[in-house]
């Protein structure tokens, strides 16, 4: 996903395209220096650098997905990173330190940036989390199912948590709050860009108008 979608609005209908049309794609009318409702804006893409995101859960396309896209069908990946960029996840040959190979992926803060405390301590807590045995395939094998990079990521969450005087969180808890709704947007975003791709535009009635329809009906 190498470009960035464009939304603009006119003729009542929103209108999703890589580049700014010469006339509207719906009613024909000529777009060049005309006025539009409102300035057209650049859709911010789900996909960030993990390497220049810090103290973040990290989820991308596992290794063995050649293009490493979001299809959804293709098995996840999931990695945190330390104050540096280096993203620590686990593998079946242990606990990886990668400083590349994360640079589009779903990033999700786990530290708030006023949590001056924490942010000192975090690489500490990464490091002798990372070293411990259950991580270690000489003491513990890798296990799709019940011993994975999530297990891995979800347990030093929640060895933070716990460390902080905080509730762990659960298995179920923790993907609906924080996992799924960013992989919902990921879905969208692919889903129209695909879309894009294949037809040029993608156009819907504006929000205002769907709303209004909906009160009037109702």
């Amino acid at each position: 996903m190498e470009r960035s979608i464009i939304r603009l609005s006119h003729c009542q209908k929103e209108i999703f395209c890589f580049s700014l049309p010469d006339e509207c794609p719906s009613c024909g009318e000529e777009l060049k220096g005309s006025r539009l409702q409102e300035a057209p804006v650049s859709l911010p893409s789900p996909l960030t650098d993990g390497h220049k995101s810090s103290c973040c859960l990290l989820v991308a396309p596992a290794h063995d997905n050649l293009h490493r896209d979001f299809d959804g069908t293709s098995d996840l990946h999931t990695g945190i990173s330390n104050t540096k960029g280096v993203v620590f996840n686990y593998t079946r040959g242990g606990v990886r330190r990668e400083q590349t190979g994360w640079e589009r992926c779903v990033s999700i803060p786990l530290v708030r940036p006023d949590m001056f405390h924490l942010l000192a301590q975090w690489d500490q807590y990464l490091d002798r989390f990372s070293d411990g045995p259950m991580w270690d395939p000489a003491w513990h094998r890798f296990d799709e199912d019940d011993h994975n990079c999530f297990s891995f990521c979800l347990q030093f969450v929640n060895s933070v948590l716990t460390a902080e005087g905080r509730s762990s969180l659960s298995r179920d808890d923790f993907t609906r709050s924080f996992i799924l709704p960013r992989m919902r947007r990921v879905s969208k975003y692919t889903t129209l860009y695909q879309h894009l791709q294949r037809h040029q535009y993608y156009l819907v009635d504006r929000q205002e108008d769907r709303q209004e329809d909906t009160a009037v009906s109702s």
